[in-house]
C-alpha cells in the first residue's frame, strides 16, 4: 500500500488505502476542521516531536460498547465507596499534561506532543474534546481525554497516579458516560 502525502485541502484518503500497520497518511495541519473530519473518518493522528504528522487508520480497531463491558465485582465495590470523585470537562489542560508526562514501559518520550496539546484544548473550547477527571482528596489521581463526535467518544489517552484494585481507575467511568 501507498502511504498519501496530504495536500493543503482538507481531504484524506479512504481508510481502506492504509498500510497494514494503519499509517494511511503524511502531512497536513492540526486544524479543527481537518481534525474533525479525520475523526469522522475513523483517522487519528499520532507522531512524535520533530517527525511530520502521521495520520492512522488501523484495522481492527478497539470498540468498546459500555451496555457490554463486565466490572468486577471488587471494582464495583470500590465504586460504591465513593472514594473518588468523578468530574467532567472541570481540569482538560491538567489531564492532557499528565497524559503527555506518563511514564509509559515501551520508553520514554511521548506523541502528545505540544502541538497536539494546543490543537486539543482548542477543540475542548469548540466543545469537541471532553475529559473526565477523577479526584481523591482534592488531587487529580486519573483522567482520560478524547474527542466526541455525534454518539461516538475517541479516547485518546488516559492516566492514573493512584494504584486502583486489579483494573483501570477510568474502568468504570465507562459505564456511566
Amino acid at each position: 500500500m501507498t502511504v498519501f502525502r496530504l495536500p493543503d485541502e482538507h481531504i484524506f484518503p479512504p481508510p481502506r488505502l492504509a498500510e497494514d500497520s494503519g499509517l494511511l497518511a503524511i502531512g497536513g495541519d492540526l486544524c479543527e476542521s481537518r481534525l474533525l473530519l479525520a475523526y469522522s473518518m475513523g483517522i487519528f493522528p499520532w507522531y512524535a516531536e520533530d517527525d511530520p504528522i502521521l495520520w492512522w487508520s488501523p484495522d481492527p480497531r478497539l470498540v468498546l460498547f459500555p451496555a457490554e463491558l463486565k466490572i468486577s465485582r471488587s471494582l464495583r465495590q470500590t465504586v460504591k465507596k465513593q472514594i473518588f470523585k468523578v468530574t467532567l470537562d472541570t481540569a482538560f489542560e491538567e489531564v492532557i499534561g499528565h497524559c503527555a508526562s506518563s511514564y509509559r514501559k515501551e520508553g520514554c518520550g511521548t506523541w502528545i506532543t505540544d502541538d497536539m496539546k494546543e490543537a486539543y484544548i482548542r477543540l475542548h473550547l469548540s466543545g469537541y474534546a471532553h475529559s473526565v477527571e477523577a479526584w481523591f482528596d482534592q488531587e487529580l489521581v486519573g483522567g482520560l481525554y478524547g474527542i466526541s463526535l455525534g454518539s461516538a467518544f475517541f479516547g485518546e489517552s488516559m492516566f492514573t497516579k493512584k494504584a486502583m484494585p486489579q483494573k483501570s481507575l477510568l474502568y468504570p467511568l465507562y459505564t456511566s458516560l
